[in-house]
């Protein structure tokens, strides 16, 4: 089983609070994160279960979120305030102040629901240990070594099986280690929770790309080609293609932008086909793919 960090200790998740600390605990403690409130009462039935519930979900974040209980029978001011008329009551605070909330016992699938909206609105993530598995993944492929890669996104998916990050890092250190196959299989059969994601879109892209690369021809002849005859548009698009082979992925594109400036209706729109291929397989930040969107764009648009 992958060991991964276990978090915030449940003391710094989950506190109970009354009115001396509750601007501490909940207004001031939701400046990072959301917290949540759950007013209840020991007499309230409904509440012994939704208790428990919360608890437990909010510990699966991993201080993504955090959780407060009041009991409205010793807190009857906070109670008033917050205009609690029945219990369980359960408020979402976000940044000091309440963004969401429920009544009632919940099934744990809504209360998921419900945790995983507050930490995507606050621009958090729940997954927490395995995020910081994943940036660990990365980096070994980023340095090289595919093999531990592949090991470590593999573990993190028995941890998490549609967990998108991951899946799209094994494609992609399969691919580093020239296991197209494997990587085709891995893309062929993933779930319809991870098929769309952008992740495995991503890696989906890089496939194609490396596929192309098999038939990549020689960059200094198809050079030549391309300086003795500039219009001959399928020696530039071989030309970014084998460029894109050999690791130059801005040489590639501008290859292909040329190619749109002179004909972007070749080959059905094959250049800007290619470009989006290229695109969809870097990551969105790159510079590579901010410029060549932006040069992209200004011709279309012209």
């Amino acid at each position: 089983m992958l060991e991964l960090n276990a978090g915030p200790a449940h003391s710094d998740l989950i506190k109970d609070s009354d009115e001396s600390t509750f601007i501490v605990d909940v207004i001031d403690g939701s400046q990072d994160v959301p917290v949540i409130v759950d007013f209840w009462a020991p007499w309230c039935g409904p509440c012994k279960t939704l208790g428990p519930a919360l608890e437990e979900a909010v510990t699966a974040a991993k201080g993504a979120v955090k959780m407060v209980k009041v009991n409205v029978d010793e807190n009857q001011q906070i109670a008033a305030q917050m205009r609690i008329q029945s219990i369980p009551t359960v408020y979402a605070f976000y940044k000091g102040k309440p963004i969401d909330a429920f009544q009632g016992a919940l099934p744990g699938s809504e209360i998921k629901a419900f945790i995983d909206k507050l930490v995507a609105e606050s621009g958090g993530d729940a997954s927490g240990g395995l995020d910081d598995a994943v940036d660990a993944a990365e980096a070994m492929l980023e340095e090289g070594a595919a093999v531990d890669a592949a090991q470590t996104f593999a573990a993190i998916l028995g941890e998490e099986p549609d967990h998108a990050a991951a899946y799209g890092g094994l494609v992609r250190a399969h691919l580093a280690m020239g296991e197209l196959q494997q990587a085709e299989a891995l893309l062929d059969n993933a779930s319809d929770a991870l098929a769309d994601t952008a992740e495995v879109e991503a890696a989906r892209a890089q496939l194609e790309l490396a596929k192309q690369a098999e038939d990549a021809g020689p960059i200094a002849e198809l050079t030549a080609q391309v300086e003795a005859n500039p219009d001959d548009h399928q020696a530039r698009f071989d030309l970014a293609t084998a460029l894109h082979a050999s690791g130059d992925a801005q040489g590639a594109v501008d290859q292909l932008l040329d190619l749109f400036r002179r004909d972007r209706e070749w080959n059905d729109g094959a250049a800007k086909t290619q470009l989006f291929t290229i695109f969809d397989a870097l990551k969105p930040e790159d510079p590579v793919v901010l410029n060549g969107r932006r040069k992209l764009s200004s011709m279309i648009f012209v």
